[in-house]
């Protein structure tokens, strides 16, 4: 492996960037704000409808895009979605890894091995076969970047959340090995950590109004994030706009962890 001590350099308006988990929320506003940056946007999800309807409202905007469908807690999907994308636009420059799973919240002895694989296959394992065939990609081509996308519970727990909560320690700590193995060899591994923010998971997670607002007078600015301000921290920390930044985990939260616990 060569030394390579700058990393991509390729300007935002021309870059390869591939979303998995891209059909609502957070993934859904990451595509939109890479395409109006000028990307070419390649989304995933695994319903084919819903990615084929966001794939051409992105090239409405007025640049080139694709939707790929992929599980990805399937390793042949995986290696079929990145080749894809290699295929269709020649490289891979910035990839955001943000499909997940809230699973089934719950206390711990009311786990099961099914519940348990549920939320991990997901957010585990999908989040470490995508970064195993990005990375492949990238080391070949010389550049890349990875943006994970973890949580406040990276950070901190909460009671019922624990699978939840070790599915995204876990990002953390794959994020920040990805960033040591790819330091060298021009791979950037970031990773986000969004506060409470508008989204369906959210809305399933809390499971009531009341609970919901227990969660939002919990932030200090005292409202609950939007996907957009999520995707325009993605964009900033994936694109060579961050050169230097590797192997961090930039929390979007409205300063949550400055009272919880837990710091970028």
């Amino acid at each position: 492996m060569k030394n390579q001590s700058i990393t991509n350099t390729t300007p935002l308006n021309e870059s390869v960037v591939l979303i998995t988990g891209a059909l609502a929320g957070i993934g859904r506003a990451t595509a939109i704000a890479f395409a109006q940056e000028g990307a070419k946007v390649v989304v995933s999800g695994r319903n084919n409808e819903v990615g084929q309807t966001l794939a051409e409202e992105l090239r409405n905007i007025g640049n080139e895009a694709e939707f790929i469908k992929a599980d990805v807690r399937n390793e042949a999907d995986i290696e079929a979605l990145i080749n894809g994308t290699v295929t269709r636009f020649g490289r891979l420059d910035i990839a955001v890894n943000n499909a997940g799973t809230e699973g089934q919240p719950g206390l711990i002895i009311d786990q099961t091995p099914e519940t348990i694989a549920g939320t991990f296959d997901t957010d585990i394992l999908g989040t470490l076969l995508s970064m195993k065939h990005e990375m492949r990609v990238m080391l070949k081509q010389g550049h890349g970047s990875i943006v994970n996308v973890s949580s406040t519970f990276g950070k901190r727990a909460a009671a019922g959340a624990s699978v939840y909560v070790a599915s995204k320690h876990a990002v953390e700590g794959l994020t920040k090995a990805g960033a040591l193995e790819g330091a060298t060899v021009g791979i950037r591994v970031n990773a986000i950590a969004p506060g409470p923010t508008e989204t369906g998971m959210l809305s399933r997670f809390t499971g009531t109004d009341e609970n919901m607002e227990k969660m939002k007078n919990g932030i200090p600015m005292k409202r609950l994030g939007r996907p957009e301000e999520v995707a325009q921290a993605i964009v900033f920390i994936g694109s060579n706009k961050s050169p230097f930044l590797n192997g961090q985990i930039l929390a979007v939260d409205g300063a949550k962890l400055a009272v919880d616990g837990g710091s970028l």
